[in-house]
């Protein structure tokens, strides 16, 4: 489990394949303080799991199914990513719950300027849409952001200076493509309501027929 707030701006070293597996190697510094083989370590919103530890380096595997949602099989040597050990139970939980489990995939859209702040528009995949609300919240790249507004298969989030200045979001251009993972709650709440709709599932009127 993460908070979605980045702790350091790591850098690719490489990206290999070893059969239907491929092997991540990240330029890493702060998070190596307390790491320990085995601990999960989150890439850019993506729950990996740290099997070496080397000076000033981590390694990571990534299995197909990995590749297949989440855009970590197009970086390359030297691009920067968003790193986030996962969540102590006696630290502050500074952004929102993240799982580091990829929903979908969105584009960045547009890029507007307001004072010291950025507006971004990033594409909405449609499964995911209906857990995406005005004031909730989404991790982009695995960070933390609150929504500004959804329409139209898109939606915007406000980025402050820090923001742009802790996290890879201000390297980013057009077309550029980045994981989203929808609020953990509106996902659950999401799937109950939607098994509540299903004729064959369990409702509260069924429950009744049943003598609750």
């Amino acid at each position: 489990m993460f908070t979605g707030i980045i702790e350091e701006l790591g850098a690719v070293v490489s990206l290999r394949a070893e059969g239907n597996v491929a092997r991540l190697a990240v330029q890493a510094d702060k998070v190596r303080d307390d790491l320990r083989i085995g601990d999960s370590l989150a890439v850019n919103g993506v729950c990996l799991t740290v099997e070496r530890i080397e000076p000033a380096q981590l390694k990571l595997s990534m299995m197909p199914e990995t590749l297949k949602r989440t855009t970590l099989g197009t970086l390359h040597p030297g691009d920067k990513v968003n790193l986030e050990r996962a969540l102590r139970l006696d630290g502050r939980l500074g952004g929102h719950l993240v799982a580091g489990h990829v929903d979908g995939i969105g584009a960045l859209l547009r890029v507007e300027g307001v004072g010291e702040e950025r507006v971004m528009t990033f594409s909405l995949p449609a499964a995911i849409a209906p857990f995406i609300a005005p004031k909730g919240s989404i991790a982009v790249d695995g960070i933390s952001l609150t929504v500004v507004d959804v329409a139209h298969e898109r939606f915007s989030v406000s980025l402050i200076r820090h923001t742009l200045t802790v996290t890879t979001l201000a390297a980013l251009t057009i077309g550029a493509r980045v994981n989203l993972e929808a609020d953990m709650i509106a996902r659950y709440l999401g799937a109950l309501l939607a098994h509540r709709e299903q004729p064959e599932g369990l409702t509260f009127e069924r429950l009744r027929e049943l003598g609750f």
